[in-house]
């Protein structure tokens, strides 16, 4: 039987409302500090698999020198990323830059493409603008303006100091963290009190079970599909192709959110066919091609596999969430949105849904 709302249990109600909104306005009150924890502890959360990975590797005990290993690991990856990506970016990105120098200043119309669109192209984009960043030069140039303002910046703003170093301890909490992974949940776990624990227990691994498969395996999703979409556009000979694969990939952090990537590769397909002797339909629907060779390996493929139908939501659902928590919490809010948000829809459908289903049916018996 369900118990009844009396004077104890509605002001405990209304006590546990006003801590719940309390917590929220403490955290938007403190987001500025606590985003960098927050991103630390994040990371040292992705990381953690690694750290056990390279424990059992090298037979350790601790976790201090397989924290180094990992982040080592971590550090040489991204090193050798970006020796071999960054400057295919820059060849990409001049090459870009002339095909819209070419595309500001031509006039040939393509089929089935009214002129007018063109018109309102040119008139609304600076393209020699946009050519002149993506440009070899410009980017020697960014490099020079961002050493040559190291100085400026120290003698600068207080508050634009201070910001700097509290994203500079982003790695002191991820180093730390991660060296005491471990002894910091253990530390968590007893500041819960004893009858409340086996609640609060479940929660928690219900949170880590969400947060495995929405961070984890979204990530490892979003690289994967960041690099099919890079290969497919370097195969039908798509400018950008590696700028736009990643770009997509990154933006498949949040699900479906990759359709917007649809109006660039649009305006790259129309530039390239009139900036090189390529026609716009052709190149136009490979890329739409690729498209759908990548998502068809995300959804039958990948997602079942590496996050499965736990964490599947409405389209609408999800950009709902990741509004209404970035309104409450800002960037921290965008992080957990997801994540939360199927939580809260699996413990409504299990004890609110669920529960007044069995309690009809035991009223029906």
């Amino acid at each position: 039987m369900p118990q009844p709302y009396n004077l104890d249990r509605t002001v405990r109600l209304v006590i546990n409302c006003v801590l719940f909104v309390g917590a929220i306005w403490l955290i938007n009150i403190l987001k500025g500090v606590l985003l960098p924890f927050c991103i630390g502890c994040l990371i040292a959360y992705i990381l953690e698999p690694f750290v056990q990975f390279n424990r059992e590797l090298l037979k350790l005990r601790g976790r201090v020198i397989a924290t180094f290993v990992t982040l080592f690991e971590v550090t040489f990856f991204f090193a050798a990323l970006c020796y071999f990506i960054v400057p295919m970016i820059v060849h990409e990105s001049t090459q870009m830059a002339s095909m819209l120098k070419t595309y500001a200043a031509d006039s040939t119309s393509i089929p089935f493409i009214p002129e007018s669109l063109h018109a309102f192209l040119r008139r609304n984009l600076d393209f020699n603008l946009i050519a002149s960043k993506l440009s070899q030069d410009e980017w020697t140039s960014m490099i020079e303006e961002a050493v040559s303002a190291s100085w400026s910046v120290i003698t600068g703003s207080i508050s634009l100091l201070l910001s700097m170093f509290s994203w500079s301890i982003v790695l002191l909490y991820v180093v730390f963290i991660m060296i005491d992974y471990e002894r910091i949940l253990n530390g968590f776990k007893h500041l819960v009190m004893p009858k409340y624990r086996r609640v609060v227990f479940k929660v928690a691994r219900d949170v880590k079970r969400s947060m495995n498969r929405y961070f984890r395996g979204q990530a490892l999703i979003a690289f994967i599909v960041g690099v099919l979409f890079s290969i497919g556009f370097v195969i039908i000979g798509l400018p950008m192709a590696v700028v736009l694969g990643m770009f997509i990939g990154l933006l498949n952090m949040v699900p479906y959110l990759q359709l917007v990537s649809l109006v660039p590769t649009t305006l790259i397909c129309l530039v390239c066919s009139v900036s090189e002797d390529i026609s716009f339909w052709p190149i136009f629907w490979e890329a739409m091609a690729v498209y759908i060779i990548v998502q068809a390996i995300q959804d039958l493929i990948l997602t079942p596999r590496i996050i499965g139908k736990a964490m599947s939501m409405n389209p609408a659902i999800i950009f709902l969430s990741l509004s209404i928590w970035g309104t409450l919490l800002g960037l921290i809010g965008l992080i957990i949105a997801i994540p939360l948000t199927t939580l809260l829809m699996s413990y409504y459908d299990q004890y609110v849904i669920r529960a007044g289903e069995k309690i009809e049916n035991n009223r029906n018996r």
